[in-house]
């Protein structure tokens, strides 16, 4: 057994540590990744086990793709909650669809393979000729949409008692600021906790789903259904997630110094990561993502051996098996989960922001300012495309529909003038 694994996972060359520390590592990720991933299934209705459970197994199979070379746990992404709630309940003016979680979860299936495909022209064109294709500013102004559409849905959840969302919000800013050490990772995880308890006190807490939940069971798992429009409005969310996922890998690289883009190389992660996605979202779970609070944890402890993330995995999976856990969780009001949510959904719109001031972008150029302009106002303004092919016909907005035409933009405002300049 152990020359099997020798064979897929490389060995890891850094400082060696027993198994009592390994295990106790392990654990602190699987704490760092609980709040954002829980997160998730909390906001669009998915099942929190699931969730648990797929994150662990997405996990391994990134591992498995990668060679065990990079110390990556994936975790529920944020990106698709807009779109699953779209599909699921309501897309909102002109685009009801409420077709359920099941067809939710195609959609997610079939981003998953766009990831796929990005890996086949990563490997065969390199890494640098697609990411010309991404620059910051057209992923920035993604970034902010991405942000910006999860805003209304934390101030409906936090207008329920904004009392409780101020708490939770508070803790997470404190947290944030002023405490150190392993405390100052887990912001979620302490505001849910304070919001709760300050939740109990004041009697907001209703128990009567945890009496009938058993301690140990199989998650819900969900089998994900087809459907041409749903698919339409999900799958372009991968277009941005993929940016996303390239400059997580970068930043790992940097806080491991390994050049991971070159090995395994960004093909393989890619793989990992839309592989990971297609069958968590198969079986009712959300959308994996390479998750930036792991990262965090690895550049404070500068432990980087990628088998304490194979332990978080492992650790994440048997939380899946745990109903009642689930059942527990489902009781946290909704206005203490929407003050928590107000700090990150913001934190993502800020993230966008601060990708245009780190990469420089000349707003002076009027290119620039076009693009971006554009793909702000089609992302936040609730544009519709329809589009019709013969007999077939479905929508583009939202996220997808900003991506494509911002890339799109910058193909025939950038790119190919600077092709024809370079031939003069």
């Amino acid at each position: 057994m152990s020359n099997f694994l020798a064979k897929i996972f490389e060995p890891y060359d850094g400082p060696k540590l027993g198994a009592p520390k390994l295990l106790v590592l392990g654990l602190q990720h699987t704490f760092t990744m609980f709040g954002a991933t829980i997160l998730v299934p909390i906001l669009t209705g998915l099942s929190i086990s699931v969730a648990l459970f797929m994150a662990g197994i997405g996990t391994l199979v990134f591992h498995l793709i990668t060679r065990g070379k990079m110390p990556i746990f994936l975790g529920s992404s944020f990106a698709f909650i807009m779109p699953v709630i779209a599909v699921a309940f309501s897309a909102g003016d002109g685009g009801d669809l409420g077709l359920g979680h099941e067809y939710a979860l195609g959609g997610i299936v079939v981003s998953g393979i766009v990831y796929l495909a990005f890996a086949v022209l990563v490997y065969f064109l390199g890494a640098k000729t697609i990411l010309k294709f991404f620059p910051p500013v057209v992923t920035g102004p993604i970034i902010i949409i991405i942000g910006m559409m999860l805003a209304p849905v934390a101030i409906d959840m936090s207008s329920a008692n904004w009392g409780l969302a101020i708490v939770s919000l508070l803790v997470v800013a404190f947290v944030s600021i002023f405490l150190k050490g392993f405390i100052k990772m887990l912001p979620v995880i302490c505001g849910l906790v304070v919001g709760y308890l300050v939740a109990l006190i004041t009697g907001n807490v209703d128990f009567a789903a945890v009496s009938d939940a058993s301690i140990f069971g199989l998650p819900d798992f969900t089998l994900a259904k087809f459907d041409f429009a749903a698919i339409m409005i999900i799958a372009p969310v991968a277009i941005a997630t993929t940016v996303e996922h390239i400059g997580d890998v970068a930043a790992i690289s940097a806080t491991c110094e390994r050049d991971f883009i070159k090995s395994p190389g960004l093909h393989r992660t890619l793989l990992g990561d839309g592989i990971a996605s297609a069958v968590s979202a198969m079986f009712g779970g959300p959308a994996n993502t390479t998750y930036s609070e792991n990262t965090g944890v690895l550049a404070l402890t500068r432990v980087f051996n990628p088998a304490v993330m194979r332990i978080a995995a492992c650790f994440a999976i048997l939380l899946g098996f745990m109903p009642v856990l689930s059942s527990v969780i489902a009781t946290i009001p909704g206005a203490v989960i929407g003050g928590v949510s107000v700090v990150l959904f913001g934190m993502i719109a800020a993230v966008g922001a601060r990708t245009l001031v780190e990469n420089k972008v000349d707003f002076k150029d009027s290119r620039n300012l076009l693009i971006a302009a554009v793909v702000l106002t089609l992302g936040l303004g609730g544009a519709v495309l329809p589009i019709e092919i013969g007999s077939v016909s479905f929508s583009l907005q939202g996220v997808g529909l900003a991506a494509i035409v911002g890339i799109l933009l910058n193909v025939v405002l950038v790119i190919i003038p600077e092709a024809i300049s370079k031939k003069k």
